[in-house]
């Protein structure tokens, strides 16, 4: 038990194929009702596609867990309707700090720019964010959550997968055309169809202790090396909502995690760091060892993986669940046009090759931090103390400070679904990146431009006026949103002003449209419903976007 939370507890429901003895096919199901599960199902929900999700617990998840949620996710979160709930719990933060012993030696800003909707980083206990999601998967009526529901058996083919589902009142039958597996990262699943996740086991031992006092301390994330409250290791400290506050102290590999978690053992540490004199509550503590690995295709035939399931990451850099969720934002908007008969089902290989590009690069980044926290060497450790040194007074070596590179959006520059540039840009909205942000309006309306964009292909237009906008330019426009695939054309200005009938105008009032996307009149960009950008050009041609289109759903023949 939390002395800040109160675990809800969700009641079980007998499956209706349970009582009928009827089997049923659905078009999708989802295995795991943790945040990547409930992403998914959520965001196929809202798009009209029936999902069950199933989940064998009646809970959210036990302890904070995963605690940091990247702007990117939160941007995710926001398409499915929990990111105001998240950010107004959660501590906001964009700045963190590096200590080595006593003194700070690097600092950084994750959100260096004004006008953004989002901050850097959010943290929020993993159980929140669940009971969230939860909350939102009940308003929408295509989509059955059904709790104390675990799979034991499946079997795949070329046409969907079977299910033997065990429940209180014993075990019934699902089929379904498409699976997402969402799992965690020692997923049954994948166990049960003989897979492989292949990668790293780092040598180490942390302890997370979770402690409810209240400090003064600022929205930032501290991270010490060697310092004097606990020598030769590294410590790290996130404030979290209810003014509790996660540290984690690196152990070493011989610790005993059952030693170590007893509250005998973490108060002195924890007073070593606070001081005696600072009153806290113990709230949770776990010991953890951590891996590095991931499938090498995340799918198979008919079976998706997601999340933990798919890849597993150490915690430094929050690139766990935030890569998760980044997963189903690739992968929902593709299984709909599937679903549909909307583009062909290799299009579903393109979010296998797309996250896992992002999977290596997170890989690569947490590895590269695991090994700079906790170097393996009495070389790699003098390297690592003399970088620390140097940090202090020099800028170069500031570069080299690796206390964990938080997580960032995958810029899938070498995506087959991309068209390449015919046009000069400057900046960083590539095919391929993700959207930039900016303040908006619409008559008379502020709002903020991903709040609008997403979920369908769309194509921004920059135009210097919207009111030139001749007839024959807007009837090319509106045609793209009667084709199969619709692309909705949206203008966008630095004037505001009265479009031809059936365009919107969104106006850049402020400028940073112009300024982050390289605008300039008759700039058009593509949009693909996850928010990244297709394709872009200088001239608006409706041939161009069809075929930009076609590629970017797989429709190339």
């Amino acid at each position: 038990m939390l002395s800040t939370y109160k675990y809800p507890k969700y009641e079980y429901v007998q499956p209706p194929e349970q009582k009928s003895g009827l089997k049923k096919r659905y078009p999708v199901l989802v295995v795991g009702a943790g945040p990547v599960g409930l992403a998914a199902a959520i965001e196929l929900a809202q798009s009209g596609v029936p999902v069950v999700v199933l989940d064998d617990d009646d809970t959210v998840s036990v302890g904070s867990r995963g605690v940091c949620y990247a702007k990117r996710a939160l941007e995710v979160l926001d398409r499915i309707g929990v990111g105001d709930d998240c950010v107004a719990k959660g501590v906001s933060w964009n700045v963190g700090r590096t200590f080595f012993r006593e003194e700070e030696v690097y600092n950084f800003n994750l959100l260096p720019q004004a006008d953004h909707k989002r901050p850097g980083m959010i943290n929020l206990q993993q159980y929140y964010l669940e009971e969230y999601e939860i909350k939102r998967a009940r308003e929408l009526p295509n989509l059955d959550l059904r709790f104390r529901n675990k799979v034991v058996s499946i079997a795949a083919d070329g046409k969907g997968s079977t299910l033997q589902v065990e429940t209180p009142d014993g075990i019934y039958t699902l089929e379904t055309d498409w699976l997402i597996v969402a799992d965690g990262a020692r997923s049954a699943i994948r166990h049960m169809l003989g897979l492989e996740i292949d990668g790293k086991i780092f040598m180490d031992r942390f302890l997370i202790a979770d402690v409810v006092m209240k400090a003064d301390f600022p929205a930032e994330r501290w991270f010490w090396f060697d310092p004097p409250f606990h020598p030769g290791q590294s410590v790290l400290l996130h404030r979290e909502a209810d003014n509790v506050y996660r540290i984690d102290f690196q152990l070493g590999w011989q610790a005993d995690p059952e030693e170590e978690k007893k509250p005998e053992n973490v108060i002195p540490r924890i007073k070593a760091m606070l001081g005696d004199d600072r009153e806290f509550e113990l709230e949770w503590v776990s010991v953890y060892t951590f891996q590095c690995r991931r499938m090498n295709e995340f799918r198979h035939g008919r079976v998706l993986f997601v999340g933990d399931a798919a890849h597993q990451v150490s915690p430094f850099g929050a690139r766990g669940a935030n890569s998760g969720i980044q997963d189903t934002d690739n992968l929902c908007w593709k299984l709909k046009l599937v679903l549909d008969g909307k583009a062909p089902d290799s299009l579903l290989d393109t979010y296998s090759k797309e996250r896992v590009f992002a999977a290596d690069e997170n890989l690569l980044n947490s590895t590269r931090s695991t090994d700079f926290i906790t170097p393996k060497s009495k070389t790699s450790l003098t390297f690592r103390n003399a970088v620390l040194n140097l940090a202090r007074e020099h800028a170069f070596a500031r570069a080299l400070v690796n206390s964990g590179r938080l997580s960032v959006p995958a810029y899938l520059t070498d995506s087959s679904l991309n068209t390449p540039d015919s046009g000069k840009f400057a900046g960083d909205m590539v095919a391929g990146a993700p959207m930039d942000d900016a303040p908006m309006r619409e008559a008379g309306d502020d709002f903020w431009l991903l709040d609008r964009v997403g979920n369908k292909f769309m194509a921004l237009a920059y135009v210097d006026d919207p009111v030139a906008v001749d007839a024959k330019t807007a009837r090319n426009f509106k045609a793209l949103a009667d084709a199969p695939i619709p692309v909705e054309v949206v203008l966008v200005s630095p004037k505001a002003g009265i479009a031809p009938e059936g365009l919107r105008v969104f106006e850049d009032h402020a400028g940073r449209f112009a300024e982050r996307f390289d605008a300039q009149p008759g700039t058009v960009y593509l949009m693909r419903p996850d928010q990244h950008v297709a394709a872009r050009w200088r001239a608006f041609d409706a041939a161009a976007v069809k075929a930009a289109l076609a590629r970017a759903t797989c429709n190339v023949h």
